[in-house]
């Protein structure tokens, strides 16, 4: 009597360093793994095909039957995830994760294992889960989006990671070299449930993980965990002032900060004179026109995570 394999689709970006010369025995491992539990495997390298709907539209494909569902599993970093898991919002596929980004947020917030070969063991052997997804208009974010100095931040820190490698510590001197030279001010109109408020600020940022929101102390963190829509907003744009905020965010006191000031709503509305607005989203700068409607679905996504889960 022949079993029917499950059809498990494995998305990957070739600059995440999958298929790397130095670990292709780790590859050939969790291929491995995979196969021994009954997966039918089949790669796609995000790039291969030009248009990415076009190359989702073939995994689905392969994953349509609901007896049949399998997993398609991104792996990389934060970009990767985002752009499948956008693909996979609302369906019955699960996601499975091999993390390979630089923090690794959505992996270490359900205890999914930085370790690839046991990552691998999840996917094969683990439970699903169903997770929060946030939306800025028709994109999604797991883990943030961001307006002002933020977008700023990951252009300077891709830079510094083109020549220097890729390391956590980018994160911060990105941040001081834009507030030594790229301090600017937005003018918005922001709607929280309803209510029109005037706002003036440098920085306003939307979080999503409550594990990323944890780890910079902010009281939104349980917000986020609850399905609300989690943001922060900063007052002041002078020099001095976003410099004692960003040693704060340094040292996990951002919630101290007396002019950072954060909030939770159901429904969040920005509106701004400007034809476009630079966006930050997980990770990824995006253009998008006014006004920019957030909010959160809750238990939108499956993610296959490991049978002994902390409460989060």
């Amino acid at each position: 009597m022949s079993t029917t394999l499950q059809p498990l689709s494995l998305i990957y970006n070739q600059k995440s360093g999958f298929h790397a010369t130095q670990q292709e025995g780790v590859y050939e491992e969790l291929l491995h793994v995979l196969s021994q539990h009954g997966f039918e495997i089949q790669l796609f390298e995000m790039g291969d095909i030009a248009n990415f709907d076009q190359l989702m539209q073939q995994v689905l494909a392969r994953h349509q039957a609901a007896h049949l569902s399998g997993v398609v599993v991104a792996a990389g970093g934060d970009g990767t995830l985002n752009a499948v898991a956008a693909k996979l919002k609302g369906t019955h596929i699960p996601m499975g994760i091999l993390p390979l980004g630089t923090f690794n947020y959505v992996a270490r917030l359900l205890n999914i294992p930085l370790d690839l070969i046991e990552a691998a063991q999840v996917i094969a052997t683990g439970t699903t889960r169903a997770v929060h997804v946030a939306q800025i208009n028709q994109h999604i974010y797991l883990n943030n989006a961001s307006l002002g100095l933020y977008p700023l931040f990951i252009q300077k820190r891709e830079r510094y990671n083109q020549y220097l490698g890729r390391l956590p510590l980018h994160a911060y001197t990105s941040g001081l070299d834009v507030l030594i030279r790229d301090r600017k001010e937005l003018k918005l109109k922001i709607a929280i449930d309803g209510t029109l408020y005037p706002l003036k600020t440098p920085l306003i940022f939307f979080g999503n993980n409550q594990l990323q929101l944890s780890e910079m102390n902010l009281r939104i963190a349980q917000a986020a965990e609850q399905g609300k829509v989690a943001g922060v907003v900063v007052a002041k744009s002078d020099k001095l002032t976003l410099f004692k905020i960003l040693w704060q965010m340094i040292q996990g006191k951002l919630d101290q900060a007396s002019d950072v000031y954060s909030f939770a709503a159901d429904q969040v509305v920005i509106h701004s004179t400007q034809t476009q607005l630079t966006v930050a989203i997980d990770g990824e700068i995006v253009k998008m026109r006014p006004p920019l409607h957030i909010s959160v679905q809750k238990n939108a996504l499956n993610i296959k995570v490991p049978h002994v889960i902390a409460s989060v």
